[in-house]
């Protein structure tokens, strides 16, 4: 099986993976919001801030540099995974005991027994990392899509259980926990490599040489998704944390459920092209212009529509939340089009390329943040999206030094999916007036909206846009050869 078709297939097995978890999740969350108050999602937002960003250290990078290296060893492999170990049981350790710190740093004393048990969450990341990273340069998609909706199925069932038996914020700790353990426990049952004893300093400084810039990378990643909940939290206390949470929350999962969709192919598939930059640049204009055709739309249509799917789905009291879905929308845009430029740099084999420019650029949105969080979470969110498109060209000019993209070649892929957008927009908008006068049940106006969206995006991209259809149609029939489509 060639490259292509590996790659294709990996895409297939990538969708079903994200977009089953997307689905779960959603369905979750929403159902969460309606049982739980913004307080609730503020605390444990409050904690995941200091969670998520200790957890980078946990892998120094181990995993990047398995699925990059040309040459890998067994060493490799043992080393990793015991390093991943002792710092999974050592930061275990070390948050139980700086829990009550940190609890203290927030004035918020009900942080202490919410970071003690998602502590526990360290030593089960450590018991994943090597073996989906293993999977990951073998581009076995299908397993770690089965591990995934395994166990955010299991993560949600708990979470809805002990929401619906009146636990309150332990909900959304025991759906962390137990979305973990499930994928530990399915991940080893499916993967046939087991771990030695061969561990070795040699081996050791090979990948930590390439991990520590990614691990820079990784982290400066955190702190510019995680700074604003920060200094919300700090600032302006958990409730509106809460809302800026769901507010910005919906946008994440869906972020992950267009962009990461591919990306998570790409930068195995990019390692396989380093040296052969004129494959590598080809590979990255279609990507990036097949998850354009999907982003476009469905962030341009979340700006358009959070009036009414707030409301509807997760209920009155989080209205609040609008403004700042609407403004984080644009963010969404911007992702999906710079996703794949980090993924170029890292597997052309310059980390620190990709630090250099994640460090800029959280500087710059830190110093925002600050700026704007006096005036709230609108302004918080407004911040966020001026900085970053401030920012973007740098990620451009260093893809053009490497693979030498054209920087009109690279703007073109993106008329038809904003072209159509905007028509859609226009569509939905309009007929949002002819419908406000009118008593119509608001599940009923949003099905309306997104179908006459839907429907005029399809339309405009068809008819403007054939060649790329067809284009589309070959990469269906690659990762589905027995069901061969028709061009037209």
């Amino acid at each position: 099986m060639s490259l292509r078709q590996k790659a294709a297939q990996g895409v297939l097995w990538s969708v079903i993976q994200k977009w089953g978890r997307a689905g779960i999740s959603i369905v979750t969350f929403v159902i969460l919001s309606r049982l739980l108050g913004p307080e609730a999602f503020g605390l444990v937002a409050l904690a995941t801030v200091f969670t998520t960003f200790v957890e980078i250290f946990l892998d120094q990078g181990f995993s990047a540099a398995i699925v990059q290296r040309a040459d890998l060893e067994p060493e490799h492999l043992d080393t990793a995974f015991w390093v991943n170990i002792f710092m999974g049981l050592l930061m275990t350790v070390g948050g139980l005991a700086a829990s009550g710190l940190i609890a203290s740093f927030f004035h918020e004393p009900r942080l202490t027994p919410v970071l003690h048990w998602l502590s526990i969450t360290f030593l089960i990341s450590a018991l994943s990392s090597t073996q989906v990273a293993i999977l990951q340069r073998k581009l076995a998609f299908k397993s770690l899509a089965v591990r995934s909706l395994a166990a955010t199925t299991v993560g949600g069932a708990v979470g809805l259980v002990m929401a619906f038996s009146g636990f309150g914020v332990w909900s959304l700790v025991g759906q962390d926990l137990a979305s973990g353990l499930a994928g530990v426990a399915i991940l080893w049952r499916s993967s046939d490599w087991r771990p030695g004893f061969r561990v070795s300093t040699k081996h050791y400084k090979e990948m930590f040489t390439f991990g520590v810039s990614v691990v820079g990378n990784n982290a400066l990643n955190v702190m510019l998704r995680r700074s604003d909940d920060l200094l919300i939290g700090y600032f302006l206390g958990p409730t509106l944390l809460g809302f800026y949470t769901i507010g910005y929350q919906l946008l994440l999962v869906i972020i992950r459920l267009v962009t990461e969709v591919t990306n998570t192919v790409a930068f195995p598939a990019f390692s396989r092209l380093q040296l052969e930059p004129e494959r590598m640049r080809r590979a990255f204009y279609n990507v990036t212009q097949y998850t354009s055709l999907i982003a476009f739309p469905v962030f341009i249509g979340l700006a358009t529509l959070a009036p009414e799917l707030v409301p509807a789905f997760f209920g009155e009291k989080w209205t609040p939340s609008i403004p700042v879905m609407q403004i984080l929308a644009m963010i969404g845009i911007l992702q999906s089009v710079l996703f794949f430029n980090a993924s170029v740099i890292r597997a052309s084999g310059k980390p620190l390329w990709e630090l250099s420019i994640m460090l800029l650029n959280t500087v710059c949105n830190v110093l925002g943040f600050l700026v704007a969080v006096r005036w709230g979470i609108v302004a918080v969110a407004a911040s966020f999206v001026i900085v970053s498109y401030l920012v973007a060209p740098i990620s451009y000019l260093a893809l053009r030094k490497l693979i030498q993209v054209d920087f009109r070649t690279y703007l073109r892929q993106f008329i038809p999916p904003l072209t159509a957008s905007l028509t859609m927009v226009f569509a939905v908008v309009t007929l949002k007036y002819l419908l406000k006068d009118l008593s119509i049940n608001l599940y009923v106006e949003f099905s309306i909206y997104v179908l006459t969206g839907v429907l005029t995006y399809v339309l405009v991209i068809g008819l403007t846009a054939r060649q790329l259809y067809q284009e589309l149609l070959e990469l269906i029939n690659l990762v589905l050869p027995k069901w061969k489509f028709r061009k037209i």
